[in-house]
């Protein structure tokens, strides 16, 4: 009798801490989901039904592994089923905005650039992608990206003289030097070999040019001297890329399951490698460190004025983020328009008459012949149009929010599907499909039939703060490649676009290289 009183007691006093928890837990897995379903109900907006915990990830995996399984013909540009089944499938059913479940996160799919504008254009009331998974601060670095408010206007101002147009004019003598370093490797490769045509598994020279430009050009340093901080990152973006299609338990990152211990161990092996790098600058003689990115991001932590300081450990997360997001974009953007280059040899012929008239055979391209380059600009804005790295942007509601027609309850995500909306017929024509650079012979304003349909790198106050430095890098890294080779598509590669957060080829592209002269030095 006294255990059992003894058990009543404890009952009794956490009781009023055990209801409300079980209250919070039913509203979150269950009452909410019907209340938020029933309100887009009343605005016409249906979508695929909730499962309880899980919400429609258990139907995106398995739509995603069934998707991956597929090879599309190489000339087909119409890879949005293939990227995004479930999206495919829900907009057959359910029309241009429906509404879907991430576990217990509601999300809307948003096919109006319109609408899509207003959203990524609005400084209030939209928070940027959800931050509450470990994976993706410690790949992507809590920067500019993930900042809200007024520290990202502060890391912004702090930031924008690096990728001026003056700093980048500077910095392409670097993406030169670094370029002919593969292309000197590329010689060496083939110095040994009886045939003239050699085989190259493009994509990832491509990465390993692109960790090389950004080491040299924004942090004073190399790809050899980062390689465990390029190591350590591709890792992370596994787990990052795995954790897509899973339930997120609030508190489990903070348990030392063998996940999140690998995890811990990867991203203190990046945080050492940038700490490396920032202590060899710090200990140089140079007095201003320098007038790169990391040098300006120093300056910024010895800085009296508020509004023009940056911590340490900012700095850090912001080295980070230019890292992996400089590295990922450029290199697909290079891969994709390679890709459509092999497939399309005539223009891949222009714009080697447009670089021979401009730059020449044998002189090495400076900042004002990429600016003479008007072919190549368009064929990278259709590259672009077609393969953009970014394919959507997400973006959550802080507050309850009224955008165009739609009424959106705070908590929801918002999905804007750059993928579609570049290749929808109602924007772009019945060639949407199609690889037609002269579509931009006029400037993409002229083209589209909705202002900024074209969202490669976002739209609104927080477009990329380095697209010019990324359109520099492939215009550099095309006109020298053009110079020397003529590259067509190997019977080897398979035509699989897959999301892996970014636009990926899911096997690689292997390419032929064929120098147009045998005895021309790089």
């Amino acid at each position: 009798m006294e255990l059992l009183s003894t058990i009543n007691l404890l009952a009794l006093v956490l009781l009023p801490f055990v209801v409300p928890k079980i209250w919070e837990a039913c509203c979150i897995f269950l009452l909410r989901p019907w209340m938020i379903t029933r309100r887009f109900k009343k605005q016409g907006i249906s979508g695929p039904k909730y499962r309880f915990l899980y919400g429609n990830l258990q139907e995106m995996k398995k739509m995603k592994k069934e998707a991956n399984r597929w090879i599309l013909d190489s000339n087909s540009n119409d890879i949005f089923p293939r990227v995004f089944p479930h999206y495919h499938q829900w907009l057959s059913e359910y029309g241009e905005t429906f509404l879907y479940w991430n576990g217990t996160k509601p999300a809307l799919f948003i096919s109006d650039p319109e609408l899509g504008k207003q959203i990524l254009s609005s400084k209030l009331g939209f928070a940027v992608i959800a931050k509450t998974r470990p994976e993706v601060l410690m790949l992507f670095g809590k920067g500019l990206s993930f900042i809200e408010g007024g520290d990202w206007v502060r890391h912004r101002r702090i930031m924008d003289p690096a990728f001026s147009m003056d700093s980048l004019k500077v910095m392409t003598k670097r993406m030169v030097d670094c370029t002919l370093r593969m292309l000197e490797e590329w010689k060496l490769q083939n110095s040994t070999g009886e045939e003239v045509i050699m085989r190259m598994e493009i994509n990832k020279d491509y990465h390993r040019l692109i960790s090389d430009i950004i080491a040299t050009t924004a942090f004073g340093s190399s790809y050899e001297e980062g390689i465990e901080l390029f190591r350590s990152q591709s890792e992370l973006e596994e787990y990052f890329v795995a954790s897509l299609t899973s339930v997120f338990i609030p508190g489990k990152q903070y348990l030392p399951t063998p996940t999140n211990l690998q995890l811990w161990k990867l991203d203190k092996k990046v945080k050492n490698s940038i700490k490396r790098m920032i202590d060899a600058r710090l200990k140089s003689n140079s007095m201003n460190y320098g007038d790169d990115l990391l040098g300006i991001l120093l300056k910024a932590t010895k800085s009296k004025e508020s509004d023009k300081m940056m911590r340490m450990d900012e700095v850090i997360e912001e080295c980070k983020a230019i890292y992996i997001s400089g590295q990922v974009n450029s290199m697909i953007l290079l891969t994709w328009t390679t890709l459509l280059l092999s497939l399309h040899q005539d223009w891949q012929e222009k714009l080697r008459e447009e670089v021979f008239n401009e730059c020449g055979k044998d002189t090495v391209p400076d900042s004002d012949t990429f600016s003479k380059l008007k072919l190549m600009d368009i064929v990278l804005m259709e590259s672009l149009r077609l393969y953009g790295p970014v394919i959507k942007m997400v973006r959550e509601a802080t507050q309850d929010m009224k955008i165009g027609h739609l009424d959106i309850p705070k908590g929801t995500s918002i999905i804007v599907p750059f993928l579609k909306m570049h290749t929808d017929k109602a924007i772009w024509g019945k060639d949407a499909k199609q690889f037609n650079p002269m579509r931009f012979k006029n400037g993409v304003s002229q083209e589209d039939n909705h202002s900024n349909a074209l969202f490669p790198f976002s739209v609104g106050p927080r477009t990329c703060i380095a697209q010019n430095f990324a359109m520099m890098e492939a215009k550099t890294v095309l006109t020298m490649i053009l110079q020397r080779f003529r590259i067509s598509l190997s019977p080897e590669y398979k035509h699989t676009p897959v999301d892996n957060f970014n636009l990926y080829p899911q096997y690689g592209l292997p390419v032929m290289l064929q120098p147009l002269d045998t005895s021309a030095q790089p």
